[in-house]
């Protein structure tokens, strides 16, 4: 992770505190000499010990040699499982799993829940076009950091990885970028004289939703192109597994803004492609530093799975996710399921309440795999008596009303207007 680097100079190095390492060590931790035999007693070694081997250099091509095998096992691996794999039977389709609760430390009410046969984690291969695509291996070097400062509006931000801006701009201690139509300028003057001719007061585009002091703006990256382009440019600044590409047709870009007597400020974004092949409801997605840590990133979150919703769709996020976009999502999901089980009640005439993977999956338009990730990740599955229960302790149950009593702001579908486009039927974007 190369957030907030920045190159130190010799004369900060405290040359006094290096120790270097011994001769004497160095060989026993390669021949393994120092490392303790483990004794059996009342047995015999059925296997002889391996000879002395010494382990290759940890190099750059050994390291990358390494690697190579490794895919190609798990190319073959993946290859003979898909030859062999059957299709699923009838007994294998229904098989289901109850999933219980047990609240305050009892065993509480159980709900159905459908377990697939075979989950397999596909692997995707990044897109190489688009405004923001994901690293491939090719990219394994990225460049380093070179801006030093730029102001946003009210703020000045230190930016955390390499972004592609003219190399004029670069040089500069500050660039100056303008918080409406996203254009950079070399200094406050030349940014003074262009807000007095911007036409803009908010992002181009369409406001599809408002509540208080928080709107959206959908863009099409076709026509507002300009400011597509200007928009990847600034989260590229904050965002280092992604690769900047300025062909932004295939996307929307969904922008986040609050709103105060000046105009309509940028907070964040995500992007989507028209047209996903994978159901992927997120393309890229970022708050802006100086309003992380309030609550925005779950929104943002949250207003793409409505997206989805108004769809009829179940979606997720494209990988690989940055560190903070994982934690973001885990915790988004981890929050609106937990929200849905806490609330099931049994209906009439049952004793304990039936759900299934799938309604999960309908009423939060989160996909499948990410649902189970979840359940699993938690660590809420448990076998009992030839079924799966889903324990829910009153820890968990407290910790989440807690956390959502914190959690203030959230996205009211009925200030959402928009209806989605089905791009297929458009032809050429």
């Amino acid at each position: 992770n190369k957030r907030l680097d920045e190159w130190v100079e010799e004369d900060r190095l405290d040359t006094r505190k290096i120790q270097y390492p011994r001769r004497d060590l160095a060989s026993a931790a390669t021949t393994g000499l120092n490392t303790p035999k483990k004794t059996l007693t009342g047995t015999t070694n059925s296997r002889p010990s391996s000879p002395g081997l010494t382990p290759d250099p940890i190099t750059g091509p050994s390291v990358l040699a390494a690697l190579q095998q490794k895919q190609q096992k798990n190319r073959k691996r993946k290859l003979d499982h898909t030859e062999s794999k059957s299709p699923p039977t009838q007994e294998d389709e229904g098989r289901r799993a109850s999933i219980g609760s047990a609240i305050g430390g009892s065993m509480g009410s159980l709900c159905d829940i459908e377990i697939p046969p075979l989950i397999t984690q596909q692997q995707t291969v990044p897109r190489q076009t688009g405004s923001l695509a994901t690293h491939s291996d090719d990219h394994a070097i990225t460049r380093i950091k070179n801006m030093k400062m730029i102001e946003l509006g009210k703020y000045r931000i230190k930016p955390w990885y390499f972004s592609p801006y003219p190399q004029e701009i670069t040089n500069l201690d500050c660039i100056y970028i303008c918080e409406f139509c996203l254009k950079y300028r070399k200094s406050r003057k030349c940014l003074e004289r262009h807000l007095q001719k911007c036409p803009f007061k908010h992002p181009p585009g369409n406001e599809i939703y408002r509540k208080g002091s928080i709107s959206f703006f959908e863009l099409d990256g076709r026509k507002n192109k300009l400011y597509a382009q200007n928009l990847c440019l600034l989260a590229k600044l904050f965002l280092d597994h992604k690769t900047l590409y300025y062909d932004t047709d295939p996307f929307l870009f969904y922008v986040m803004t609050e709103y105060d007597a000046r105009g309509y400020h940028i907070v964040g974004y995500f992007s989507k492609e028209k047209e996903s092949s994978e159901d992927y409801n997120v393309a890229c997605i970022l708050t802006l530093p100086p309003y992380q840590r309030k609550g925005y990133g779950k929104l943002l979150i949250e207003f793409s799975y409505e997206l989805s919703k108004f769809e009829g769709k179940t979606g997720s996020p494209e990988k690989p996710l940055s560190d903070l976009g994982l934690l973001s999502y885990r915790s988004y999901w981890k929050q609106t399921i937990l929200e849905i089980l806490i609330a099931l009640k049994p209906q009439e005439g049952q004793e304990k309440p039936q759900l299934t993977i799938n309604e999960i999956c309908e009423q939060t338009s989160i996909k499948k795999e990410d649902v189970i990730s979840t359940l699993t990740n938690l660590e809420l599955i448990n076998y009992y008596r030839g079924q799966y229960i889903l324990t829910l302790n009153k820890d968990l149950v407290e910790s989440h009303r807690k956390i959502m009593e914190k959690r203030k702001i959230r996205i009211d579908s009925k200030y959402l207007h928009w209806t989605p486009k089905d791009w297929a039927k458009r032809g050429k974007w």
